[in-house]
């Protein structure tokens, strides 16, 4: 079965959170959130948000299932550039030089094994 959770706008550029979704990607459930505590990147906790939502989700959907967070893969996590907010900053002249704040879109998947019933 696969869990899936959005975060859109998260205000992070997408290339510094792809440094930390490229280390959880393809770990098990204990694990990606072993590294994620222990990454010291800003973008962990919103991944860690995000992972976590997602297990949520599994949870909710499948009931009182037993769940093994040793079983449970992240099998699918991306990210993709969400809109710039364009700000201006005063310069030296009466200039004035853009300041570009840019957000992302994460989307994570989990693989989650479901015992079959006999």
């Amino acid at each position: 079965m696969i869990s899936r959770a959005k975060s859109k706008f998260v205000r992070i550029s997408d290339r510094k959170v792809k440094l930390v979704i490229d280390q959880v990607r393809g770990k098990n459930l204990e694990e990606a959130f072993a590294i994620l505590k222990f990454t010291r990147k800003a973008a962990a906790e919103p991944v860690r948000k995000l992972v976590q939502s997602a297990y949520s989700n599994a949870v909710n959907q499948l009931g009182s299932l037993d769940l093994h967070t040793n079983e449970i893969m992240v099998s699918k996590i991306v990210v993709e550039q969400g809109p710039t907010l364009k700000r201006w900053r005063p310069r030296a002249m009466g200039r004035a030089t853009p300041i570009m704040k840019r957000t992302s879109h994460i989307s994570v998947e989990l693989d989650i094994p479901v015992p079959e019933e006999q």
